[in-house]
């Protein structure tokens, strides 16, 4: 029988408030466990919350980005459930009126060119949890409270997804819309950009959808891939050997590739919702929308269309530019020093990404910036240094021997540009290859080309590659075929 799978997501993104969303205390990531939880945190007696009025503002920019529904009203809830990490013995979130309604995010399928519009239930604020930690406590389990009461916007799709590759393409449009709008830093290393996958499968061309099992905590799009694999197997095998899938809360383990079974899965009536009492309602006017509309900044669909139409790119040179704010700006400032977008862009994707990826760093970490990078394009521009040069003088730069014009002049890598000394070094390779001419000469035109590389190759070897490729190429031609 062939199998459909059918993926919802729910995405936590912890929100970049220098303050909690009910509290005063800190968000900053890194200080010593149970520094940055007070009494609001605690839920202690005689206190109040008081909502944090930039965890609205970017809510509603993350509305806005995805074309949702705004709510006007926006009301708190209790989530009732007992757990170490939660004090209060309660969750404040947001369940009859979110804050964002209806909506959507594009993403490509696996089909080259198409679009699919994935479904945004609702987007609703909450407060996050505290932290467990099971490691050097010899049996027992330590709470961090630091986290207590950090501002989530938790993202709730519909099951529109089909393969575990749409849900990553799903969760990277979400990371890039996030951390274009500045709301989020989006490190999924720090809990910034959390993931529960909803997986469930059906007979292709079902239309009822079959049961579904929820992956809590995925931090990692390698993970959330690997997770939504596993599980998918999991279900047709079990299916097809005759058993009944559960609705079920499932962890993932990383070093056994497996997903095990946590709890049955709550209803929201397991929860006992009911409204906040300590928090009003919050009354969004059309003036404080038109507001943040004003300030929204490019989007990545909005920068992607850009760089195809004012920088000439392809779809695919433009679509891996601007996956990544942080690498669409270190792309468009090195363009801006070096004058040459496709270049840029050629070294942007190649060189540098294989350095960062090779010392697993990421784009802000580079030890060379985008207007050092653009400096040494330009000189490739110049004909100051050849291509080949500039991969010589960029592994110099990232360590930190100086910039490309000091290093081309410390190493002695100008590119040799004097068509005599060129033509004498080509007069002297000529004349130690008979053979090599002799058949260049009596091969078919279009064979030429393959057969002048072993001339050219010999040039750069003996000027140690600092000879003009463009000006060895053609006064080569103009001799052999002489």
């Amino acid at each position: 029988m062939q199998w459909e799978t059918v993926i919802g997501l729910e995405v936590h993104v912890q929100l970049s408030t220098q303050s909690k969303i009910f509290s005063g205390s800190s968000t900053a990531f890194g200080a010593a466990p149970n520094t940055q939880a007070d009494v609001v945190d605690l839920a202690l007696p005689g206190t109040l919350p008081v909502a944090n009025l930039q965890a609205f503002k970017s809510a509603i920019m993350f509305g806005l980005a995805i074309d949702a529904e705004i709510g006007k009203e926006s009301v708190f809830e209790r989530k009732n459930y007992f757990y170490p990490d939660l004090p209060k013995g309660y969750q404040t979130t947001q369940l009859e009126k979110p804050i964002v309604g209806l909506g959507y995010i594009s993403i490509p399928t696996a089909v080259e060119g198409e679009i699919k519009q994935v479904r945004i239930h609702h987007a609703h604020l909450e407060e996050d949890a505290g932290k467990s930690l099971h490691e050097d406590f010899h049996g027992m389990t330590g709470i961090d409270l630091n986290r207590a009461g950090t501002p989530l916007i938790e993202i709730v799709s519909e099951p529109d997804m089909r393969s575990s590759a749409e849900a990553i393409a799903f969760l990277k449009k979400v990371h890039a819309i996030v951390t274009y709008l500045g709301i989020s830093d989006g490190d999924m290393s720090q809990g910034s950009l959390r993931c529960d996958a909803n997986v469930s499968i059906r007979p292709m061309g079902e239309e009822k959808l079959g049961t579904r099992t929820e992956i809590k905590n995925l931090n990692s799009f390698r993970f959330i891939e690997r997770a939504i694999h596993v599980e998918v197997d999991r279900q047709i095998d079990l299916l097809e050997s005759g058993g009944v899938i559960k609705q079920e809360t499932r962890l993932y383990d990383s070093d056994k590739n497996e997903t095990r079974s946590m709890r049955s899965k709550e209803e929201a009536n397991d929860y006992r919702y009911f409204p906040c009492p300590d928090l009003l309602p919050v009354i969004i006017d059309d003036q404080t929308i038109e507001e943040l509309r004003a300030i929204m900044p490019e989007l990545p669909e909005q920068k992607l269309q850009r760089f195809q139409e004012q920088f000439s790119l392809s779809a695919y040179d433009a679509s891996i530019l601007t996956e990544q704010r942080s690498i669409a700006e270190f792309f468009e400032t090195a363009t801006t020093h070096c004058g040459d977008a496709k270049l840029s862009a050629n070294w942007v994707m190649g060189e540098l990404s294989g350095y960062l990826n090779k010392h697993d760093l990421t784009i802000e970490q580079s030890p060379v910036s985008a207007e050092q990078l653009g400096a040494l394009i330009g000189r490739i521009k110049d004909n100051t240094i050849s291509g080949k040069i500039a991969k010589q003088v960029f592994e110099a730069m990232c360590s930190n021997e100086g910039s490309a014009d000091e290093i081309i002049e410390a190493k002695g890598l100008k590119q040799v540009s004097d068509s005599g000394a060129i033509e004498a070094m080509v007069d002297e390779v000529i004349n130690n290859s008979p053979d090599q001419v002799a058949q260049y000469r009596a091969a078919e035109p279009d064979k030429r080309k393959k057969l002048i590389g072993f001339f050219v190759g010999q040039i750069m070897k003996a000027s140690k590659g600092q000879a003009n490729p463009g000006q060895v190429n053609q006064i080569l031609a103009k001799k052999l075929n002489a």
